[in-house]
C-alpha cells in the first residue's frame, strides 16, 4: 500500500506549492507561519459527522501511521456548524482541517471554499496524475471551485429508504409496508402497542427534503432532480401530487403526532434508537449503526438501556401506486478542507489526504459503514465487518450498499441552491401544517427558482 509519508519529494514539493498560494485563498486573514511538517504537528479538525466514537476511531487509525500528528476532533451540531466555523476561520485560530459539503447545505463548499487551500498537488502526490480515475467523480467535481480542489471527499451518502427495527416487526407480527395502506396499517398496529410506527423530526428541513424527494421519485422518477436543475417546472403535476402525498402522511398519522415540533437529530433518532419507534427515514449514513459498538454508543446517547437490535434498510413504500420503487439519491456526505490560515497546513494536508485518498484511510471508512468511500478500490471487508445480527442483516446491508453505489445522476442536495433550499423547507413545513396548499407550495417553489436564476 502506498502511504502518503512515503511520497517523498513529490509530496514535499506539493506542500511547498500549497504554502505559496495561500495568500490568494485565505480571505481577509493573514496566513500564519506553518509550524508543522508532513509527519508532525497538531491538527484541530472541525465537523458534524459521523461523530463520537467513530471520529476518534478514525484518528486512532491515522495515528498508527502518523504518531507525531495529534488530531483533535471538535464537533458541532449540523444546524450550528456554519455559525460556529465562520468566526473560527475568520480569526485564523483553532481550526486546521474542517468539513465542507456539496450544494447549499451546512459547510457548503461555495461558501467556505475561499478559505481553504488547493489540495490538487497533494492528491496527485498520493495517487498519481490519474487520481481522477481512482476517485468517485463527485469527490472531485463538487469540490472543485474555480479550477481548484478545495476539499477532498471522504465518502458519499445516499437517501431514499427507510430503516426498520426488525425485532419490533417480528415481535408484533407486522409486515414491512410496501404501499400507502400497508404503511398506515403498520403504524396503527405499533401505536396500539405503545410504540410509534414511523418517526420523523419534521422540524428539521433537510430530512423533510429527503422524504419529499423519495415521494417525488415514486410519483415520477427524475422529475425532482430536473426541477432542481431548471429542466422541469416545480409546478409539474407530479410535484403537486408528491406534495399532496406528503400532506397525507400527516393527515393519516403515518407521521407521528407532533412531528413538526421535533428535530431528526436528536429527537427522532433517539426515539428509534431507544426502540420507541419502529421506522425512521434515514439514509446510508445510518448503516454504521448495524455495527454493535456504534449502535451501543447510539443507544447510550438516546439515554436508553436497551440492547442492540436488528435494524434493516427497506425500500420507501410505493405510496403513489406507480411501481416506481428503490430510488436512491446521494451526494458527498462531507469532504475535508484545510484552512488557508492554519499554522499546521502540512500536517492538516497529510490528514485530509490520508482520510480521503489513502488505501488505509478509505478502507477504514468502508469498514465503518458510515459512507460509501471516495476511493474506488476501497470496499467493505465482509470477513472483518461483523453486524449485530449477521443472519438477518448481512444480505440486506450488502444489497443496500451495492444499490447505492449504482445510483447515477440523482443528487441529494448538490443541485439545490441556497434560495431553493430555504424555500423547499418552508413549503414542506407549510403544506404539512395546512397553512399552504400543495398547489400554492409548488407555485412558491417555481417562483423561487425563477428569481434565483
Amino acid at each position: 500500500m502506498k502511504k502518503m509519508k512515503r511520497a517523498g519529494s513529490a509530496l514535499v514539493a506539493s506542500l511547498v506549492l500549497v504554502t505559496a498560494v495561500l495568500t490568494g485563498c485565505g480571505g481577509n486573514s493573514k496566513q500564519a507561519e506553518d509550524t508543522s511538517t508532513e509527519t508532525s504537528g497538531e491538527v484541530v479538525w472541525w465537523g458534524w459527522t459521523p461523530g463520537s466514537p467513530t471520529n476518534e476511531e478514525y484518528i486512532a487509525e491515522f495515528n498508527k501511521e502518523y504518531p507525531d500528528i495529534k488530531v483533535t476532533w471538535k464537533q458541532t451540531t449540523i444546524d450550528d456548524y456554519d455559525a460556529a466555523i465562520k468566526p473560527a476561520l475568520a480569526n485564523g485560530e483553532g481550526v486546521d482541517a474542517f468539513m465542507v459539503s456539496a450544494g447549499s447545505a451546512n459547510g457548503g463548499i461555495q461558501i467556505f471554499g475561499g478559505q481553504a487551500i488547493d489540495l490538487t498537488d497533494a492528491v496527485k502526490a498520493e495517487l498519481g496524475d490519474d487520481y481522477k480515475e481512482k476517485l468517485n467523480e463527485a469527490s472531485i467535481t463538487t469540490m472543485t471551485v474555480d479550477g481548484k480542489l478545495k476539499g477532498l471527499g471522504v465518502g458519499t451518502v445516499y437517501s431514499g429508504n427507510l430503516w426498520i427495527n426488525q425485532d419490533l416487526f417480528d415481535k408484533y407480527n407486522v409486515e414491512v409496508p410496501t404501499n400507502y395502506e400497508e404503511w398506515k396499517t403498520a403504524c396503527e398496529t405499533f401505536r396500539a402497542n405503545g410504540i410509534e410506527g414511523f418517526v420523523q423530526g419534521a422540524g428539521q428541513g433537510a430530512f423533510n427534503m429527503d422524504t419529499f424527494h423519495a415521494i417525488a421519485d415514486n410519483v415520477s422518477p427524475g422529475t425532482f432532480t430536473k426541477a432542481a436543475r431548471g429542466e422541469a417546472e416545480w409546478t409539474d403535476p407530479s410535484i403537486v401530487k408528491a406534495l399532496e402525498l406528503w400532506k397525507g402522511l400527516f393527515d393519516d398519522h403515518i407521521m407521528q403526532d407532533g412531528a413538526l415540533g421535533i428535530m431528526q437529530y436528536p429527537e427522532a433518532n433517539n426515539l428509534f434508537m431507544s426502540q420507541k419507534a419502529a421506522m425512521v427515514m434515514m439514509g446510508s449514513w445510518y448503516t454504521s449503526n448495524t455495527l454493535p459498538e456504534t449502535m451501543k454508543a447510539a443507544i447510550e446517547s438516546a439515554s436508553s438501556t436497551e440492547a442492540p437490535f436488528t435494524m434493516i434498510p427497506v425500500e420507501f413504500p410505493d405510496i403513489a401506486g406507480t411501481g416506481n420503487t428503490g430510488s436512491m439519491f446521494g451526494d458527498l456526505d462531507y469532504s475535508t478542507a484545510v484552512s488557508a490560515t492554519s499554522s499546521n497546513v502540512k500536517a492538516a494536508t497529510t490528514f485530509a489526504v490520508w482520510l480521503g485518498a489513502s488505501q488505509n484511510g478509505q478502507q477504514m471508512i468502508a469498514d465503518s459503514l458510515n459512507v460509501v468511500p471516495s476511493l474506488k478500490s476501497a470496499t467493505p471487508d465482509w470477513d472483518k465487518v461483523k453486524l449485530v445480527n449477521p443472519e438477518k442483516q448481512n444480505d440486506a446491508v450488502k444489497t443496500y450498499i451495492e444499490n447505492a453505489m449504482e445510483t447515477n445522476d440523482n443528487p441529494r442536495f448538490a443541485a439545490i441552491n441556497a434560495d431553493m433550499n430555504q424555500a423547499m423547507m418552508d413549503v414542506l413545513a407549510g403544506v404539512a401544517s395546512g397553512s399552504m396548499t400543495p398547489e400554492d407550495g409548488a407555485a412558491q417553489l417555481a417562483t423561487t427558482q425563477a428569481d434565483s436564476e
